[in-house]
């Protein structure tokens, strides 16, 4: 008799053991739990669309995208606050494209409000901050340019400063690979996201989508890949093989706006501490 109870015992509390599982797989977010985890290992590509706000060539298309890209406004200029508000109501993350001094090129591609090395403290906080403003929806800023100005501390220390003030990250363009952004930005606890390819250093369809096919690649290997391509005289190039690789590579990479990999990877959370007019 005490064998026959001892076995009923033990099967009861078998049943229960597993109604304690399978309840606190409900409870906990067994099925959400486990989205939670497949969506986290995405392998995820971020786009970043340099140049636009002058009515460049492709500017348009880049706007018609059938996926999450990234456009990247350089401030003041005659299209500026219209792709920046086009891009927004799309689905699209906006940065400000801020101009900074080459070591080398021409002046007048840097465009009107330039942070250049002769600048006082002063200048460079009001023209960062006038940027900001210029540019309608921006989450964040990469650098135009800028070879020259991302390897000086101290003026990059004063941008990273103001854009941690007003909400935003600062993406490296990495047009140096002196730059001192990265631990900077490790310093000032803001995430240290930087460009991975150029896109279109080469204005041929072959180059652009062998490019393109390297950073899928290497989101596939690490995880997440970032790359900038532009619209202007590569635009129609750029913009042509980024739609027709979308059905392509779709299976392979996510493709995802610049914030959703800062706020993800580097749970990097928007905290500004002063007022913004760029929303």
């Amino acid at each position: 008799m005490m064998k026959v109870q001892r076995k009923n015992y033990r099967f009861i509390a078998g049943i229960m053991a597993l109604l304690i599982v399978f309840y606190a797989g409900i409870s906990g977010g067994g099925p959400t739990a486990a989205a939670s985890e497949s969506t986290s290992n995405h392998k995820r590509l971020a786009i970043i669309i340099d140049d636009v706000g002058n009515d460049m060539k492709g500017t348009a298309e880049i706007l018609a995208m059938p996926v999450k890209l990234t456009v990247a406004v350089m401030p003041f200029l005659p299209t500026t606050k219209k792709d920046a508000i086009a891009a927004h109501e799309k689905g699209m993350d906006v940065i400000v494209h801020m101009p900074m001094e080459p070591k080398k090129g021409r002046p007048e591609w840097l465009g009107p409000g330039a942070i250049t090395s002769n600048l006082t403290d002063e200048e460079v906080r009001s023209r960062v901050e006038k940027a900001i403003d210029d540019v309608p929806h921006a989450i964040g800023m990469n650098n135009h340019m800028g070879s020259k100005i991302t390897s000086d501390k101290r003026i990059m220390s004063i941008v990273l400063d103001v854009c941690k003030e007003r909400g935003l990250f600062f993406v490296d363009s990495r047009t140096n690979f002196r730059s001192v952004v990265g631990e900077l930005a490790i310093s000032k606890n803001m995430p240290p996201v930087g460009n991975d390819i150029f896109l279109d250093d080469q204005n041929s369809k072959q180059h652009i989508r062998k490019q393109l096919d390297l950073a899928a690649q290497r989101a596939i290997d690490k995880d997440i890949c970032v790359v900038i391509g532009h619209v202007g005289h590569s635009g129609m190039n750029t913009s042509a093989v980024i739609r027709e690789s979308v059905s392509r590579l779709q299976n392979q990479v996510q493709f995802v706006g610049i914030g959703d990999l800062v706020r993800d990877v580097w749970q990097w959370q928007s905290a500004p501490t002063l007022p913004t007019d760029n929303k």
